[in-house]
């Protein structure tokens, strides 16, 4: 599930971060980068799936 999501935030991003953290402001500023252009949203996108991924594996408070 964790390469499919890597492969939605790099090829449509909002939608990788949807399936990562749901609505939320996280996704809003990722729709915004986005709109700005592809590579910011895909840089971000892939950064909020990996940090997720390691609070995840940590045992950690997500966002």
């Amino acid at each position: 599930m964790k390469l499919l999501r890597l492969l939605l935030g790099l090829l449509v991003p909002p939608l990788g971060v949807f399936l990562t953290v749901g609505v939320g402001p996280t996704l809003l500023i990722n729709v915004l980068l986005t709109v700005l252009g592809w590579l910011p949203g895909s840089i971000h996108a892939v950064w909020v799936i990996a940090k997720h991924d390691e609070q995840f594996n940590r045992g950690g408070d997500i966002y």
